[in-house]
């Protein structure tokens, strides 16, 4: 693969706070390695800031191997950037090329308010989460990987569902600001499982309850959610979520 270095224009978005009113500044970055990561552009430039005394570009990043889902930006019109089921922390610089402008901005949700430049709060994620995707356990010693049979295709559903990440890409992408894709992903692994049985049907009234308290949009099926998601979570799920909704509705006391 061929090494070489770019000089790019950014044009990233700068909010003080959740209350400032945000703008585009715009940036030259130059000498960047083809191989470097996004993050590590960014980087380098907010060295190029720090040095000049001017206030760096707030983000968030944690692990950088595209588990942990910290690194949610938009760019160029895509969450995470123009490559396929891949993170921000994971899309290298290769992806562009000498001379391009890249727009950088950060997720666009009445639920996710911006906390300073690319940075979001993702809190309400956290809080669907508490409202329900969690299972019972019993004190005392774990019990044996193989005490509980799983049909396979169940288990391979499960963990696929397992997979999401919770950045919001999906939110980010939806035109609704739906969280459907996210709430299913975790609906869906613990409904398909054993352990996940005895909140089945708390769980998924309790955590669409809490999402649509958030401020989340609904969904209307455009599936931008799943083509954007970096972890390739399916639409099938939200189809299982909306299941185990209609049922759990139904067979709820009064």
């Amino acid at each position: 693969m061929e090494h070489y270095n770019m000089n790019l224009t950014l044009k990233v978005w700068k909010q003080k706070n959740a209350t400032a009113s945000g703008n585009f500044e715009t940036y030259q970055v130059k000498d960047i390695s083809s191989e470097m990561s996004f993050l590590e552009m960014f980087d380098v430039l907010n060295e190029q800031l720090i040095s000049e005394g001017k206030d760096p570009i707030a983000f968030d990043h944690d692990c950088r191997e595209g588990i942990c889902g910290m690194c949610s930006m938009y760019i160029n019109g895509r969450a995470h950037g123009p490559w396929a089921e891949n993170t921000t922390c994971q899309l290298h610089m290769r992806a562009f090329k000498d001379g391009d402008t890249i727009v950088v901005e950060p997720w666009r949700s009445k639920a996710f308010p911006v906390i300073k430049d690319l940075v979001v709060d993702r809190t309400s994620f956290d809080r669907i989460i508490q409202a329900g995707g969690y299972i019972s356990v019993n004190t005392g010693n774990a019990q044996d990987a193989n005490a509980l049979p799983i049909d396979k295709k169940d288990a391979d559903a499960a963990f696929m569902a397992a997979a999401c990440i919770g950045c919001g890409a999906c939110v980010a992408t939806c035109k609704n600001s739906s969280a459907m894709l996210f709430v299913s992903a975790k609906v869906s692994q613990l409904a398909l499982l054993p352990q996940g049985q005895p909140e089945r049907e708390s769980r998924v009234l309790n955590m669409v309850a809490q999402m649509d308290k958030e401020g989340f949009g609904n969904c209307t099926n455009t599936y931008a959610c799943e083509a954007e998601c970096p972890k390739g979570i399916s639409v099938s799920n939200i189809a299982r979520l909306n299941r185990e909704y209609l049922i759990a509705g139904l067979s709820t006391e009064e």
